[in-house]
């Protein structure tokens, strides 16, 4: 079945749940494949179930957009076009395919929203797991690699049949950045927006100065290690501690390496980083991930603006300032 925007909008609704909590409202719903919570405090004139509306109605949109599940998104329409002809995109996603190319050069080619094919070849839900022969992933291989595709202003294109665009690792931060924006474009001072763990926390809750999120231990992930105080900040964790599987005595993970075609194998764990916008703090985070230990911290020194630690199994791993959010 062909699902459009109106019948992801339903889908969306239908799901959608609002509940109180201390000063302030949340409203909780499924979409994009994760849970969305979005938790906003009462403020005098702001009428918190128009903004949710609202809310619901750009979430649903997003994903109609750029899902590569549903079959006649902007996003599908791109991958079926692979090996023929232009396809004209909007205004916001050329944004969006160029913070993608921005993210790909600052990360060295870690962050690349073209490994799709190598992503059609690992099946982590598989019983049991299947690992795909060298063959087939240098296969895939030829069709990945961010510099392979012709952009022109309006217009993307990609050149060989079987490429494909997958925005997972950009496309739910870059939607909760724009749902921050969306409330306050709603005049709402206090909002923190929580779609699957990737958080944009704008002013404060009651009765505090910053909003406190937890950071799992990946050892443990149903505790916390540590938590993070921000305000007018992002946060964002990556790890291969919830999907993957052991298959003679090695671990696969479900984050891919787009340089290798293959699962990350090092030893970090979990890598969180707190950064301005949630989309830069999302791909930071999985790619220093990918990038291992050593140059992964690099890759959060280098970056002005955002902090991390990077958990491996022997190590916490800290940059020079992010002692600064931790809840003592």
């Amino acid at each position: 079945m062909v699902l459009n925007e109106s019948s992801v909008l339903e889908r969306v609704r239908a799901s959608a749940r609002v509940g109180s909590v201390a000063g302030g409202r949340k409203l909780s719903f499924r979409a994009m494949g994760t849970t969305c919570q979005i938790t906003l405090m009462d403020e005098p004139g702001i009428d918190s179930r128009e903004f949710f509306e609202a809310a619901l109605q750009w979430v649903s949109a997003f994903e109609e957009r750029y899902s590569r599940f549903l079959p006649d998104s902007l996003i599908s329409r791109i991958n079926q076009a692979a090996g023929g002809d232009w396809v004209t995109v909007d205004e916001e996603t050329d944004r969006l395919l160029s913070m993608c190319q921005e993210l790909h050069f600052f990360t060295r080619g870690a962050f690349d929203p073209t490994a799709l094919p190598l992503l059609l070849l690992w099946n982590w839900k598989a019983r049991p797991p299947v690992i795909p022969d060298d063959a087939k992933i240098r296969a895939a291989m030829e069709l990945v690699g961010w510099r392979k595709i012709l952009r022109r202003p309006g217009a993307i294109r990609l050149p060989r049949k079987g490429m494909g665009i997958d925005l997972g690792g950009i496309g739910k931060e870059y939607a909760v950045d724009r749902v921050a924006q969306l409330a306050h474009e709603h005049g709402i001072r206090n909002v923190l927006v929580d779609f699957g763990q990737d958080i944009r926390a704008t002013g404060r809750p009651l009765g505090r100065s910053v909003w406190h999120v937890g950071l799992q231990d990946p050892q443990q992930p149903e505790r916390c290690w540590t938590g993070v105080a921000v305000q007018n900040m992002a946060v964002a964790t990556s790890g291969d501690y919830f999907r993957r599987f052991e298959l003679n005595g090695r671990r696969y993970g479900h984050i891919l390496d787009p340089r290798s075609g293959y699962p990350v194998a090092n030893d970090c764990r979990a890598v969180s980083v707190v950064a301005s916008t949630c989309t830069f703090a999302g791909a930071l985070c999985t790619s220093a991930f990918i990038l291992g230990a050593q140059e992964g911290f690099q890759l959060l020194e280098n970056y002005y603006g955002a902090e991390g630690c990077m958990l491996t199994d022997t190590s916490n791993i800290q940059t020079r300032r992010f002692n600064e959010y931790l809840t003592h």
